[in-house]
């Protein structure tokens, strides 16, 4: 634990740390190993460090809170340009190309910052420790449940007490911390970590093996950390984690629970939830949310393929019917719901037949957008003994069939409201650039920076909704109204 400010509550400690007027805070469940021991923070005073994070919101949410916890120990960030004390690389290992520029990022850092002390930490550094470990440069590798304790790491390091052999790495079976995380980087919105790890084992996912078993904190320490970032003057909350929909494995609650007590929190306008399973969609959270005063119509529902005899290959929960009726319900009680669909193409035995009821469920369903990506082979997964392989060719022909698609489906939604009003909550842009930010149903907005004001950053505006863009990726704010 940190040798600053300590304030216990019944469900963890809120740690002040920092100088005079600067102090941050941080929740930590009380449940958590996060601060295991008194930490010298003489030792990282006045260091730089740098980051880089590959992969999902989740990875990003964590290293803002690495970020976070590195600058209340008194290390700053490093300018462009700046020779970095301290590199941190969170890594991704989704497919076989997340690994490969992993490896190009690894071996950037060490190019860019040759005296720097490299940690390397994430889904990749927990899968391939070993030969993380052989990359040149590279100081220090963290697996998935190490993580949690990177200062303790950090000052063992430094202190001479650290192993010869320079990665910490658990089994699978014995990762079962849960690292809270709460923050949001240089964004208006916070990302709050609401879950870890993945009970499923989808033929073709490693993610269970890098992350570990479903996971999760309490609703109490969540509805904790909720209410600083209101304090904070944050007004949105994304909720992230790898299977969010089974939160409750640790702690014996539910998530509906979860978002109605997030949902009474004073001070929080806007909840999005970053993706749940069709099969832990409830019927339940479907009318609450559509009733709710916080949670937003915007869903993210991974399908990954509208072929049942691909979801049965891929040990999914659900068939293509129990998908689409979960879309109807919601467009039943929120007519303008975003939602956002996962899809993967090329996957072992997805025949050419299985593509085409793939695209034709997508085309008639009513959804808003497509996040579309190639299936990549992984090491140890049991999708390698399908025989049907789909080559690169045609892997990239789908995706872009598919990307079309969802182009056509973002352009429909997005011109249906032009000329509507809105209530947007802007996002600070950099000098002389466009201001954008998003309406409660995720339709992406643009201000022109001649209108850009830094007094609308983190403001919830009512606009007139405009034209598209030039590149058809959000809605011009015709006017603001007052």
């Amino acid at each position: 634990m940190l040798k600053n400010d300590v304030k216990s509550t019944p469900n963890g400690f809120f740690a002040k740390n920092g100088k005079n007027q600067k102090k941050s805070t941080i929740f930590v469940p009380a449940n958590s190993n996060l601060f295991f021991d008194m930490i010298d923070t003489s030792a990282f005073q006045g260091k730089t460090a740098a980051y880089f994070t590959l992969g999902c919101k989740l990875n990003f949410s964590e290293t803002s809170t690495f970020g976070k916890l590195l600058h209340d120990m008194g290390v700053r960030t490093a300018q462009k340009g700046e020779q970095a004390d301290i590199c941190l690389i969170n890594t991704c290992s989704v497919t076989e190309v997340a690994d490969h520029k992993c490896r190009q990022a690894i071996h950037r850092m060490v190019r860019n910052h040759p005296n720097a002390f490299v940690v390397v930490t994430g889904c990749y550094a927990q899968l391939e420790a070993e030969a993380v470990a052989k990359i040149e440069g590279v100081d220090l590798v963290l697996g998935s449940d190490e993580k949690a304790n990177l200062i303790q790491y950090l000052s063992d390091a430094w202190g001479g007490t650290v192993k010869d052999t320079p990665y910490y790495i658990k089994k699978t079976k014995d990762i079962k911390t849960f690292a809270p995380s709460c923050s949001r980087g240089n964004r208006t919105r916070y990302f709050l970590k609401v879950q870890d790890g993945c009970d499923y084992f989808c033929t073709y996912c490693t993610i269970p093996y890098a992350r570990g078993f479903s996971r999760n904190p309490s609703i109490a320490s969540l509805v904790a950390q909720a209410e600083q970032t209101a304090a904070e003057g944050g007004k949105e909350i994304v909720l992230t984690g790898v299977n969010i929909g089974d939160f409750g494995k640790t702690t014996g609650e539910q998530f509906i629970d979860l978002v109605k007590a997030l949902d009474a929190v004073e001070g929080i306008s806007r909840y999005r939830i970053s993706s749940l399973e069709p099969d832990l969609l409830s019927d339940e959270l479907i009318a609450y949310c559509a009733e709710s005063r916080a949670f937003m119509p915007h869903f993210h529902i991974p399908l990954q393929s509208g072929s049942d005899t691909v979801l049965k290959l891929m040990h999914r929960h659900y068939d293509s019917q129990l998908f689409a009726d979960k879309i109807q319900k919601i467009k039943a009680v929120m007519p303008d719901a975003f939602i956002g669909v996962d899809v993967m193409v090329g996957c072992r035995g997805e025949t050419p037949e299985c593509f085409q009821e793939t695209y034709n469920f997508l085309e008639r369903l009513d959804v808003t957008q497509l996040h579309v990506f190639p299936y990549s082979e992984r090491p140890g997964t049991s999708a390698l003994s399908i025989p049907y392989v789909v080559n690169d060719k045609d892997k990239k022909l789908r995706s872009k069939r598919l990307l079309a698609l969802s182009d056509e489906k973002t352009e429909a939604f997005y011109r249906s409201y032009i000329g509507q009003e809105a209530e947007v909550l802007f996002e600070k842009a950099p000098r002389g650039k466009a201001m954008h930010g998003f309406t409660r149903n995720y339709i992406r907005v643009e201000l022109p920076a001649s209108q850009a004001d830094p007094l609308l950053d983190n403001q919830l505006v009512k606009v007139r909704l405009g034209e598209l863009t030039a590149d058809k990726q959000a809605l011009r704010v015709d006017r603001i109204i007052l």
